[in-house]
This record gives structure tokens, C-alpha cells and sequence, in this order.
């Protein structure tokens, strides 16, 4: 059979792809970039240091993982659309709650459920959905999902910088809950209302599973821990940089619009490494491009860390929208590879959980070591050193699961 084309795949399956790219894309109100663009407006009314901001961040945020390991199961027992009708009415009402706020203890619950609800139970709706549904196509429809992030990373930061110029922050965040509410549930509702069943059985899309892991088989699995390791680097690398991106312009002088406009070269290159990624994982599994995905987030931590020009500043969103194209895509392909899809909702809220805690911990100890004097970029340069150890990990690990894979492929044709 001949293969599908890349837009006959789009047309054919253009409502699933777009409810997924919609749930990502307003995802964002919880991402780390986004609730940023407050941070300083938050401090100043609050009289918060950067450390202070950030420990309630990670406070927040790692109440959230937590909480994530339990509420994200219900993707096993819920429709698609179910699951988006509770989750985006609580987001945003977390918004809400932004917009009115004026006691750090609101302040708290606030963040915890944009963490939750936005990060956390959106995008694991989307991923769970795509995982589940897509087999042979998988990083395709991954790689599509993704880019909902990236839009949202593009589009919605300057539109609310826009719109609170001219009502105030507060109001803008109420707007924000608005156009959850008017715009984002109904389209993503309808969208999902229909649920998509696999057309394919192609063992590469399940090259390294060989059967359905439960959550507490997957628990015990020893690789499942190596992969954790990997996994955590770039939800915590890219959130300390967005997080302390004001500081950073400070630091090295730079002028904030010149800052600013790299981000169309991050989101140019996220676009174009997520798609490609999307076909070599379609075309050589998720698993054997483990070991590569960290080395353009290896690279632009050290050009962050090294140098201090104003260009520097393009080579490392070129570096950093490459490592989100890649990541996003292999992490959103992997886990249904090497674990299956039938209890996929619960071993992805371990993992998203995992990567919340991670962002959850980068904002917290970064602030703090910043506090007390630690070098900003001594501390960035250990985070690329990290990431070639981690990289050294993955190339071991992958081995050690395709190995598994072909011992379990042996040994049910025997």
C-alpha cells in the first residue's frame, strides 16, 4: 500500500488534529510563559522577591504534580470530551481567580490550578488522545499536536501584552477566561465529540511495547527511571529560562525588542524541527531517536552561558526552538511505543507529573540560588553539562529497550 502523503493525512484526519492543536494552543494560560508575563506586576503588588515568586511557584506547581498522578487517570475512564468539559471551565476559573486575587494564599491556589488545569490536564487530554488514537502515524500526529504550544507561545503572550496595556493585567486575565470559555470549549468540544480508531496495526508503531504495561508494572520497570531523567531536563531548562527571561535581558544588557523578535526564530525552527522529528519517528521509532533529543538543548545552554553579544541571543532561540520541536514530539510519540495504549492515561499522568515537577523545581532553586549570589549563567552552563550526561544515559537505555523489544518479539513467535 502506498503511504499517506503528509496532507492527505492532514485532510483525513483534520478534526481529530485540530481538537488536539486547540488544547495545546490554550494550554498556554497555564504554561510557564504565559503566567511570566505577570510576574513582575505579581511581585510588585505582592512585594515578592524573585525568590519568594518563585518558591511560590514551585510550591504551586509541585501541588499540582501531585495532584496530577491521581486526576489525570480520568482520560482512562472519560471521553476526550468529557474530560475537556471539565477541564477547561476550572481553568478558567483559575483565571478568574488571577484577575480578583489579592492575598498570597489565593495567590497560591490560583497558580496551583493554572498549573493543574492548563499545563497538566490539557495537555495531558491531548497527548493521551493522539497516543491512543494514531498507530503507524503517531509522530505525526504528535508532531501536529505539539505546535499548539507553539502558537500559543507565539500568539497569546503579545496579544495579552496588547490587551493589558490597555485595560490593565487583571482585566486581561479575566478576558483570557472569557475566551476559554466562549471560543475554546465549544470548538474543542465539538471537535472531540467524535472518537478515531487506530487504521493501522503497524508493529513499528509498536516496535518496543510488545504488550499493554499497567501503571504499577510500569513502576517497577528500572528504564522506566533512566528515562526520567532525560524526560525532566527540558520541561525544567526551558521553564527556568522563560521564568527569569526579564533578569536575563537585564544581565546581559540587551534591549528587550531586540530580545523579543529572536522568538520568531524559536517558533520558526520549533515548527520545522517538530515536524520533521514527527517523520523520523514515524520512520525509525521514538526509541532510536532517544539519545539525540537533548543535544540542541546541550548547545543552546551553552551559547546562553558564553556569550554575551546581542546575536547570541538568535543563536540560542534557533538552538532552544529546535530542542522544543524535537522533545515535545519524541516525548509525546514515546510512552505509547515502549508501554502501549491501553492503560496510556495512567502512565501518562506519572510522566506529566514528573515534567511538572520539574518545571516546578527549576523557577524555585534558580530564584533562590540567584538570591543568595549564584551566577545565572555558571548555573545555565551546568544545565547543558547535564544535558550531555543525560544524553550518554539515553543512548543506553534505548538500547536496553530494543533489546527488550526483540527478546518479546522472539519469544511470542515461539
Amino acid at each position: 500500500m502506498k503511504p499517506m502523503s503528509f496532507f492527505d493525512f492532514l485532510r483525513t484526519n483534520a478534526r481529530w488534529l485540530a481538537g488536539g492543536f486547540l488544547l495545546t494552543f490554550f494550554s498556554s494560560f497555564g504554561q510557564t510563559f504565559f503566567i511570566s508575563i505577570s510576574a513582575g506586576n505579581i511581585r510588585a503588588e505582592y512585594g515578592l522577591s524573585h525568590g519568594d515568586f518563585g518558591l511560590i511557584y514551585m510550591l504551586a506547581t509541585l501541588a499540582s504534580a501531585f495532584t496530577l498522578t491521581r486526576l489525570g487517570q480520568i482520560v482512562d475512564r472519560y471521553s476526550v470530551m468529557k474530560v475537556t468539559c471539565i477541564i477547561v471551565p476550572v481553568l478558567a476559573l483559575a483565571c478568574v481567580f488571577m484577575a480578583v486575587s489579592h492575598s498570597i494564599l489565593f495567590l497560591c491556589v490560583t497558580i496551583y490550578l493554572l498549573r493543574l488545569f492548563g499545563q497538566g490536564m490539557m495537555t495531558q487530554n491531548a497527548f493521551t488522545a493522539m497516543g491512543r488514537w494514531f498507530a503507524a502515524q503517531r509522530g505525526r500526529a504528535v508532531s501536529i499536536t505539539t505546535l499548539g504550544h507553539n502558537a500559543g507561545e507565539a500568539i497569546l503572550p503579545v496579544t495579552f501584552v496588547t490587551v493589558a496595556s490597555f485595560v490593565g493585567w487583571r482585566n486581561g486575565w479575566l478576558i483570557g477566561a472569557a475566551v476559554l470559555l466562549v471560543i475554546a470549549l465549544p470548538a474543542i468540544a465539538w471537535l472531540m465529540s467524535v472518537e478515531r480508531r487506530p487504521q493501522s496495526t503497524d508493529p513499528q508503531a509498536r516496535l518496543a511495547t510488545g504488550r499493554d504495561w499497567t501503571r504499577a508494572e510500569v513502576l517497577r520497570d528500572p528504564l522506566f527511571y533512566g528515562l526520567l531523567l532525560g524526560v525532566m531536563a527540558p520541561g525544567f531548562i526551558g521553564t527556568v529560562i522563560a521564568f527569569h527571561q526579564v533578569y536575563l535581558v537585564e544581565l546581559r544588557g540587551w534591549e528587550l525588542e531586540i530580545f523579543a523578535s529572536a522568538f520568531m526564530v524559536s517558533a520558526t525552527m520549533t515548527i520545522i524541527f517538530a515536524l520533521t522529528s514527527g517523520y523520523l519517528i514515524d520512520r525509525f521509532s521514538a526509541v532510536a531517536m532517544l539519545p539525540l533529543f537533548l543535544l540542541p538543548l546541550s548547545l543552546a545552554c551553552f551559547v546562553l552561558a558564553s556569550f554575551q553579544g546581542q546575536w547570541s541571543v538568535f543563536a540560542f532561540m534557533g538552538l532552544l526552538g529546535m530542542s522544543n520541536g524535537f522533545s515535545s514530539t519524541l516525548l509525546g510519540a514515546l510512552w505509547p511505543e515502549i508501554y502501549g495504549v491501553r492503560h496510556l492515561g495512567s502512565v501518562r499522568a506519572l510522566i506529566v507529573a514528573v515534567t511538572v515537577l520539574a518545571t516546578a523545581m527549576g523557577p524555585g532553586l534558580t530564584g533562590y540560588l540567584i538570591d543568595i549570589g549564584v551566577s545565572y549563567p555558571s548555573q545555565i552552563a551546568a544545565m547543558g553539562l547535564y544535558c550531555i550526561a543525560a544524553m550518554a544515559l539515553m543512548f543506553l537505555v534505548s538500547r536496553r529497550i530494543a533489546n527488550r523489544a526483540l527478546q518479546t518479539i522472539e519469544a511470542s513467535d515461539s
